[in-house]
């Protein structure tokens, strides 16, 4: 990929404008809702299979925080663009071939679900970076096919991970399984928001949850979401 990729010819950039309102209207409104203060919700635009183009004409309309899922798109975007002032997120699974790669280029890591990881990430931080800042991915619906760690698990590994140098243990991530039409979709973000609480106790640094999408981004922010994870609401499908 090239750098100074200055536009994606295929996405409108007026129909981008519009995407990025509605997302902004919902969490403005859904933190007006929950009785927080105005600016409480961060949004981070997932950006993963979409060109650097698409990512300039986002940040043209605002925005400045992106999610990337693989290390090399990570890479080559982040040096596309690097005359920008934004702040990437690493959202992704976690190789332990690519960790070089995301600690070199990446301000947040949201999917720490092994110790060994997070040593490696730690290990490969560069000093004048400053401290990578880090969240811990937990399995709150408890899916095999998922990754994160279990709730049980969750304050040894907050323990072990608040000791490493170069890293910044930030809070909790999660992406649960869909609700059923039946239960409350709010569950498993009360389920995160109370582990988090609990957590405080003994690491009172925590400040952030990551949680919610395009589709539930309510129910999270009702539950004490820090940052929302968009992807096609702002961007459309995702490309093959």
């Amino acid at each position: 990929m090239a750098n100074q990729l200055p536009y994606d010819h295929t996405m409108n950039p007026t129909e981008l404008a519009l995407n990025i309102s509605e997302v902004q209207r919902r969490i403005q409104s859904a933190t007006a809702a929950a009785g927080r203060a105005t600016g409480a919700v961060s949004l981070l635009a997932v950006s993963k299979t979409k060109p650097a183009g698409a990512i300039r004409l986002a940040y043209e309309q605002g925005l400045t925080e992106f999610g990337e899922n693989y290390a090399q798109e990570l890479v080559e975007k982040a040096g596309a663009l690097k005359e920008l002032p934004l702040c990437w997120h690493f959202i992704g699974p976690i190789q332990s071939n690519k960790t070089r790669a995301i600690a070199e280029n990446s301000d947040w890591v949201h999917s720490i679900d092994r110790l060994k990881i997070a040593h490696r990430l730690s290990e490969q931080r560069p000093a004048e970076r400053g401290p990578l800042n880090i969240l811990i991915q937990v399995n709150i619906s408890g899916e095999a096919s998922k990754s994160g760690v279990s709730p049980e698990a969750l304050p040894e590994l907050v323990h072990h991970i608040k000791a490493l140098p170069r890293l910044a243990l930030r809070g909790l991530m999660t992406i649960p399984a869909p609700a059923p039409l039946a239960e409350d979709p709010r569950l498993p973000f009360k389920h995160l928001r109370a582990l988090f609480e609990t957590l405080n106790d003994q690491a009172p640094e925590l400040d952030t949850l990551s949680m919610g999408m395009s589709a539930d981004l309510e129910a999270a922010i009702a539950e004490g979401a820090t940052h929302v994870r968009v992807g096609t609401d702002i961007f459309g499908a995702r490309y093959n």
